[in-house]
């Protein structure tokens, strides 16, 4: 291994460590601000700073043209709407009424469930492995969610706070897929547009809730009394994680980065121990056994990419003509939570 290639894969470690570890922590500290700030002004709060700061980013990287929706505002709003105030809002409501570790154990699923919403959306089945893995995930995600006792959940032990957490998830996933129809705009314009039509969404959305009173009008001692909380999750987490996330994927490949994300549930469940919480044996043989079925998804696709180079490759060219370079739908689009599904995307796309 040369010495350039030692150092990007260092670098891309590192990066990839470090987002893991930002958006572990994010769990717990999102759930201490909701203590004091709805999840709706929350997320008004936390999109606000974080899609002016991507906003700026993307004219200063880019320049102001990137900064043009090129006739394709609405369906920008509509994915925005989806992967942000979709995601978030119902995200942060489940979180404020489920454990932070099991949110964070749901959200790392997002790989696997993937492959169910393009069987869905496309028609391409997951293999049998990956369906077995996703029941083998899900039934370590039903020991943490039910502290150990599997059982309580047909009296409904889950909560209500679980399943919005993992209707979140679906939103974020069908988001991530719909990034593959903006092939010409780069993985920071995308974001950064999609998150500042969807913080329009999340407003309209957190001033009909207040209006309805359905959540109160946090006072500005409350948000004050966060604002540690929110300048973590608005600028570590939604904006230098991503950045982070991406850089890892540059260095090290969406698949080596993807990785990283199973240390996110793990992160959490550390966090939380340190805090003072004691989950049952069981709790951590279930995020054990979830971590396990994501590890080994990502290896069996490793396995059936390498499997296909192979034949690719063998079969040489005609000569004279270019070999084919992937597809826009093959290229990863990060976004802004931490669900690495880029490597799910391309073993399906």
């Amino acid at each position: 291994m040369s010495r350039t290639t030692l150092s990007k894969t260092t670098e891309g470690s590192a990066f990839g460590l470090g987002t893991a570890l930002i958006w572990g922590a994010m769990f717990v500290i999102a759930k201490s601000a909701l203590g004091r700030v709805d999840p709706f002004h929350l997320t008004a709060i936390r999109y606000l700073v974080a899609s002016l700061v991507l906003l700026a980013a993307l004219a200063v990287v880019e320049g102001p043209n990137a900064l043009r929706l090129e006739g394709r505002g609405l369906h920008l709003a509509a994915l925005g709407a989806l992967g942000f105030a979709g995601f978030n809002l119902l995200a942060f409501t489940g979180l404020a009424h489920a454990p932070a570790q099991g949110a964070a154990l749901i959200t790392a699923l997002a790989p696997l469930l993937t492959a169910l919403v393009l069987w869905l959306r496309r028609g391409t089945r997951p293999s049998r492995s990956t369906l077995a893995l996703l029941l083998v995930a899900l039934a370590g995600v039903a020991l943490v969610i039910s502290h150990g006792d599997p059982t309580s959940l047909a009296s409904g032990s889950a909560g209500w706070g679980d399943a919005l957490v993992l209707a979140g998830v679906l939103c974020f996933i069908v988001y991530t897929i719909a990034a593959s129809q903006f092939p010409g705009f780069s993985p920071l314009r995308f974001t950064a547009l999609t998150a500042g039509l969807g913080w329009i969404v999340i407003a309209g959305a957190t001033l009909a809730a207040t209006l309805a009173g359905l959540e109160p009008e946090p006072s500005a001692g409350d948000v004050w009394a966060v604002a540690p909380q929110i300048a973590y999750i608005a600028l570590l987490g939604a904006v230098v994680a991503v950045v982070a996330w991406n850089a890892a994927v540059g260095r090290i490949g969406p698949q080596n980065t993807a990785l990283f994300g199973n240390l996110i549930p793990i992160t959490t469940f550390t966090i939380e121990i340190a805090r003072g919480y004691r989950p049952v044996a069981l709790e951590l043989v279930g995020a054990g056994i979830t971590v396990a079925a994501l590890l080994a998804t990502n290896l069996l696709q490793r396995r059936a990419q390498s499997s296909s180079f192979s034949t690719k490759t063998s079969i040489s060219p005609p000569q004279g003509r270019p070999t084919a370079q992937p597809s826009s739908s093959e290229m990863p689009y990060e976004s802004s939570w931490g669900s690495p599904v880029s490597s799910t995307l391309r073993a399906h796309s």
